[in-house]
């Protein structure tokens, strides 16, 4: 059998390598093909025990113990230290990893057929559980079946698949050797799960709405354009889910949640992505508050199930996620760090020299709320670090929040920064249609002055709120940042399966 040192890095191996030419691949093409000469690979395979199900039913067995127990297992070969009449490997699957017990007396005629395979094959493996001497708990096999031959070496055991770019492209081989990457998968599986599970275990209902829509609304970004052929209509991607969701509110779905890929043609870095998961959730009779209340439990809540805490590391820094998370106004904490104060009585020229004298020059159609919340951009937000609510935004960059009750300049909203990044943006919803008409007018202002993300005009929600919508609070929460935070990863692209790249 091939031990351990055919395993390569391999990204040292052209992607486009001809097999038959290469000295690290053509054995194993021959093997293959005289696969495919035979009777071929089976189409199924009946497997009876996980890795860790092993583990769990017969951990104590002791050093030199068998246990009678016949069982079946399958997965990819890992390992393997060849004894010449003994051969140990690790075989591993989706739950861990098991060693096989391989030799001659158990596996008669079959041994030297065994000592054919590679490290990087599938198989799957009958026999007896024990433990060896050295009290590895093991499967001595009696039979075996290759079920698929992997012709490509894996990477190096050692030193994984390093390159960041090479792991982004390649997932699949960043999957086979990376314990982490695996990790982080299934991490952030549980993750969306928690979510449905708290969502409806509240009363909502998950729904879906359109991806492909006749304008982009709902959120303050670029979106992708495409062409809808049969239709001959310009059509985009869906920058969010919001304005579809709260027509499921007007219609009499009085809890309503999604969980959906949004797309939003925008850059890339450490935080953002062009594709990404978004959660939005709707409940009728509700305000941002209440909405505060049941994220923080949320994130109390999954943090435990999926860490073990809601006290977590993130980046080698303590992060506390127990509620309550401290309510704080936007403005407030602006003047809290300027050099000066800014404030909406003051004249659209004053509050630009207030920008100005702390390293911002705003744009032409910047109006005061814009330039708060640039100013907290910059000076607030990187200085974030366990969760607060940052509340009350201008009403200029709130264009479908409801107007606090006490000051018309703010709206009842929300965002969650934790670790200087957002990660749920909320409102108590503006529910009055002639007011929503007027902040579109706006926005389309906002727009023509050379604002790209501006919104535009949605004719049919005007619609829709005509018919009357109850008091709502509206959520919103980037999964992938979550997923980020749980998991302690620095990059977006790590809690991606696929991430978003240039072609090679």
């Amino acid at each position: 059998m091939t031990d351990s040192g055919d395993s390569v890095d391999s990204p040292d191996i052209d992607d486009r390598l001809d097999l038959a030419a290469h000295p690290l691949t053509a054995g194993r093409l021959e093997k293959h093909q005289a696969v495919l000469s035979g009777e071929g690979y089976p189409f199924r395979f009946e497997r009876t025990a996980l890795a860790a199900e092993l583990a769990t039913d017969y951990g104590h067995l002791d050093a030199g113990e068998e246990s009678g127990a016949h069982v079946t297992v399958a997965g990819r070969i890992r390992n393997v230290r060849d004894m010449g009449k003994l051969a140990f490997v690790v075989l591993s699957d989706v739950s861990g990893s098991i060693q096989l017990f391989v030799d001659r007396k158990s596996l008669g005629d079959a041994f030297d057929a065994f000592g054919d395979l590679d490290i990087g094959d599938w198989i799957g493996a009958s026999g007896e559980v024990m433990v060896t001497r050295k009290g590895e708990l093991s499967v001595r096999i009696s039979s075996f079946e290759l079920l698929a031959k992997a012709l490509r070496p894996l990477p190096d055991k050692f030193h994984g698949l390093q390159d960041v770019e090479a792991r982004s492209r390649q997932r699949y081989v960043d999957l086979m050797v990376n314990e982490q990457a695996r990790a982080v998968a299934l991490a952030r599986s549980r993750v969306i799960s928690l979510f449905r599970r708290e969502f409806e275990a509240r009363g909502y209902i998950e729904v879906e709405t359109p991806v492909l829509l006749n304008q982009a609304t709902g959120a303050m970004a670029r979106p992708f354009e495409t062409h809808h052929n049969a239709l001959d209509i310009d059509m985009v991607l869906r920058i969010a889910t919001e304005l579809y969701l709260k027509r499921l509110i007007v219609g009499g779905l009085e809890r309503v949640f999604e969980v959906g890929k949004i797309f939003r043609n925008e850059g890339i870095d450490a935080t953002h992505m062009p594709e990404f998961t978004m959660l939005e959730s709707y409940e009728a009779f509700a305000d941002f508050e209440d909405i505060a209340k049941m994220v923080e439990s949320m994130f109390a809540v999954i943090a435990t199930e999926v860490t073990g805490s809601s006290v977590i590391h993130y980046q080698g820094r303590q992060l506390d996620l127990t509620p309550p998370y401290p309510r704080k106004p936007m403005l407030a904490m602006v003047n809290d760090v300027l050099e000066g104060s800014i404030s909406f009585s003051q004249s659209r020229d004053e509050a630009v020299s207030v920008a100005r004298g702390n390293g911002i020059e705003p744009e032409a159609h910047w109006g005061i709320g814009k330039i708060i919340e640039e100013l907290f951009d910059r000076h607030v937000q990187p200085t974030i670090w366990d969760p607060v609510f940052v509340t009350h935004h201008p009403v200029e960059i709130s264009p479908l929040a409801r107007r606090a009750v006490d000051d018309p300049n703010v709206t009842e909203r929300w965002e969650l920064f934790i670790v200087g990044s957002e990660y749920g943006n909320a409102f108590s919803e503006l529910n009055e249609p002639l007011d929503q008409r007027a902040r579109f007018e706006a926005q389309m202002e906002l727009k023509a002055a050379g604002d790209e993300e501006a919104q535009e005009i949605d004719e049919d929600f005007v619609r829709a709120l005509e018919y009357g919508m109850p008091p709502t609070g509206g959520l919103g929460i980037g999964i992938d940042r979550l997923v980020m935070l749980l998991t302690d990863q620095a990059h977006i692209r790590e809690v991606i399966l696929f991430p978003t790249m240039r072609p090679e």
